[in-house]
């Protein structure tokens, strides 16, 4: 899986998978053309022209990748379709396992020559059983690449239920978080204080991150994705709502299309209201940005491109702020924005639907954690014996 020089089918996939190249990240293309099958190229454009959201494309590429890479350092044959059930427990086995055991048996989990050849092609990183919800997530894209392929798999036996559900309780993996921390407005502070200068990186960020919160916490993927096609100005509201006497703020309508949550016919929009809307025109007059992508790559010269940001970078701008405003960057990531939107919601009492209308969040369950871990602090009932 030398990608330095690419062999002539390896080059062949890999230029075409630069049809998806809104949706692939390129630093990782020629990566999955040496991983792919050429009918795993055509499963991908296939899914691509079904209109399947970039988001989860971007994921089920991913995931078909190391899918096939496990596969042939795990059995030495290219992944199989459909994969028999004895296949799908393996992969569960191997990913998903005792650490109290593994540290008696080296033989319990993934082989130590799958896991070394795994960590490298950069694959694996992560120590330990994977996350359940990775695990799941693959499981799910798998089934999903099985079905479109007209075929059926054993993904909802059984064996299979039951294997996995033993194996995460065994595995006592504690969740993690996407942020370990939340970018609430306090923090929001700090990272717009080493923003406050006139150059354009500074512009730029200050918008990204006005922006990317006001409107509700949004993900990386959409922050990078946003164009100035999907604003449009709206009539100024009031600082006050029920004070017709109030100052006006300017206001906006953030065209969001498709989300991660919606269907294929929903067009999401949100408002963006006072100074946010103040940020991101301060940064599109300057950076004279009248159509395209909004959140653009800047260069060390200052030179703004007419590429948009990649969702990785956003994420980087943010850990970067974090470095310069004296805060740990590892104990933060861009859904830090998203998580902190609603966390602010919940401390200052904004009741959970009106919240949810802003952060376009359709699981009540997902969202109300962050309100339920407000509502606790905030609460009596911690505080029976202080």
């Amino acid at each position: 899986m030398n990608t330095n020089r690419l062999s002539p089918e390896i080059e062949r996939r890999s230029e075409e998978l630069n049809a998806l190249e809104a949706i692939l990240p390129f630093d990782r293309r020629d990566q999955l053309a040496a991983l792919l099958t050429d009918d795993d190229v055509a499963t991908l454009k296939h899914l691509a022209n079904e209109g399947v959201g970039d988001n989860t494309l971007r994921a089920i590429a991913s995931d078909l990748g190391y899918l096939e890479a496990w596969c042939q350092f795990a059995t030495g044959t290219p992944l199989p379709w459909p994969a028999p059930e004895s296949l799908l427990l393996k992969f569960v086995a191997h990913h998903l396992w005792d650490p109290t055991r593994r540290a008696e048996d080296e033989n319990h989990g993934m082989p130590v020559a799958v896991e070394s050849s795994l960590r490298s092609q950069r694959l694996l990183r992560a120590d330990g059983p994977h996350a359940p919800e990775t695990v799941r997530r693959r499981l799910t894209s798998w089934s999903i690449l099985t079905r479109w392929r007209g075929l059926t798999g054993a993904f909802d036996g059984p064996s299979l239920k039951s294997a996995l559900r033993l194996a995460v309780h065994a595995s006592a993996r504690p969740r993690q978080r996407k942020s370990k921390k939340a970018v609430t407005v306090d923090i929001l502070a700090m990272l717009l204080e080493v923003c406050t200068g006139e150059r354009s990186v500074d512009l730029r960020d200050r918008a990204l991150l006005l922006t990317a919160f006001g409107s509700g916490g949004r993900r990386r993927s959409e922050v990078a994705a946003l164009r100035v096609e999907d604003l449009t100005d709206q009539e100024p509201v009031q600082t006050n709502p029920s004070d017709a006497s109030s100052p006006p703020l300017p206001c906006l309508s953030i065209r969001l299309g498709r989300t991660k949550r919606t269907k294929s016919d929903d067009d999401e929009h949100v408002l963006l209201i006072g100074r946010p809307v103040t940020a991101l025109k301060e940064w599109l007059d300057q950076a004279g940005i009248n159509e395209g992508p909004v959140f653009r790559r800047i260069d060390q010269w200052g030179n703004i491109d007419r590429r948009a940001l990649t969702p990785q970078a956003v994420n980087l701008i943010l850990k970067d702020r974090c470095k310069q405003a004296g805060l740990d960057p590892a104990q933060f990531s861009a859904h830090g924005l998203r998580s902190g939107y609603l966390t602010e919601a919940a401390n200052r009492g904004i009741p959970l639907p009106e919240a949810m209308q802003q952060s376009l969040h359709k699981s009540v369950t997902q969202a109300a954690r962050y309100f339920n871990n407000a509502q606790r602090k905030n609460g009596r009932a911690a505080r029976l014996v202080t």
